[in-house]
């Protein structure tokens, strides 16, 4: 692997970490999978293009791009807690909206360009530093404030009865806790999060585009199986850490076996989706495999 393809897996997995960052919080504390990741990642990307676009400092469009998101995901939660609509099918509902919704906000086109355009990398370009770096330092100082405030926020008195809507969502009502609220701003805290990793993307790559959403879900649950298989489940605090990690062995991975030649085979970028759905599955084989090895290990130990 060159240096150029390493260093580029690194901003990605950095910036998309944040996305799934809002995943594991969804899938992981709440226990409520969200399908409106997929939407709400170009939500982010096209609120701050447009923003941008009108002359809005670059750091300051990110404050809309994540209330947009953050509305989002507020939108999903109302279907399903006050409507009553299974929470996966009302994910799906936001996600679908959304696509008309964040062409309407560029202007009726499917995508809009920011090259020459002002960025949250200009402070540092200005510096004289490789573009490599530049990237690498402001999405790595945005990813450990954003896993600083998450572990912050988790322990606090309304992030734990977060924690506990997830895990015994009943025991948490019988102690008087609101638990449709609580949804509620679960999950628009975990889209604005995904809205986020998308204006930061947008920025990245020049551009916003419609469907640069597709796959967000796969790709964030990859980066927790991963995550988790890799650096395991221990505390609340180490397992969001897991999850960053994760999320850079995963764009890892693929820059590896994009680059993987085998008596002339060769992965494709758009093979991309076949290698996210074989990383998830041997990251979920793989402790089955092991405790399988362990046991087998522990019989013919007992058996001398």
């Amino acid at each position: 692997m060159t240096l150029f393809a390493f260093t580029g897996a690194i901003e990605l997995g950095l910036v998309y970490g944040l996305m799934a960052l809002g995943v594991f919080l969804t899938f992981r504390i709440l226990d409520f999978p969200d399908l409106t990741v997929d939407g709400s990642l170009p939500l982010g990307a096209s609120v701050v293009s447009v923003c941008i676009i009108k002359g809005v400092n670059p750091y300051l469009a990110l404050i809309p791009a994540m209330m947009a998101g953050f509305l989002a995901g507020m939108i999903t939660g109302v279907l399903t807690t006050k409507l009553k609509i299974l929470h996966l099918l009302s994910s799906i509902l936001t996600m679908t909206a959304l696509y008309s919704i964040n062409i309407r906000v560029m202007g009726g086109s499917p995508n809009i360009a920011l090259l020459g355009k002002p960025s949250v990398f200009d402070p540092f370009r200005s510096l004289n530093l490789p573009s490599y770096l530049v990237y690498n330092i402001v999405f790595g100082v945005v990813a450990v404030l954003v896993v600083a405030l998450l572990i912050w926020f988790l322990r606090t008195e309304f992030g734990q009865a977060l924690v506990a809507t997830g895990d015994n969502p009943r025991m948490i009502t019988s102690l008087g806790v609101n638990t449709n609220f609580t949804i509620i701003i679960g999950v628009g805290i975990s889209n604005s999060l995904v809205a986020l990793s998308g204006a930061l993307i947008a920025q990245y790559q020049g551009s916003a585009d419609v469907g640069m959403g597709v796959g967000t879900i796969v790709a964030g649950l990859a980066s927790i199986v991963i995550g988790e298989t890799i650096f395991g489940k221990r505390r609340l605090w180490t397992t969001i850490i897991s999850v960053l990690l994760g999320s850079i062995i995963y764009r890892l991975a693929i820059a590896v076996a994009l680059r993987l030649k085998i008596k002339g085979f060769s992965f494709e970028p758009s093979d991309l989706n076949l290698i996210t759905a074989s990383l998830v599955v041997l990251a979920l084989v793989f402790p089955l495999l092991r405790e399988s090895y362990n046991n087998r290990k522990r019989l013919k130990s007992c058996s001398k």
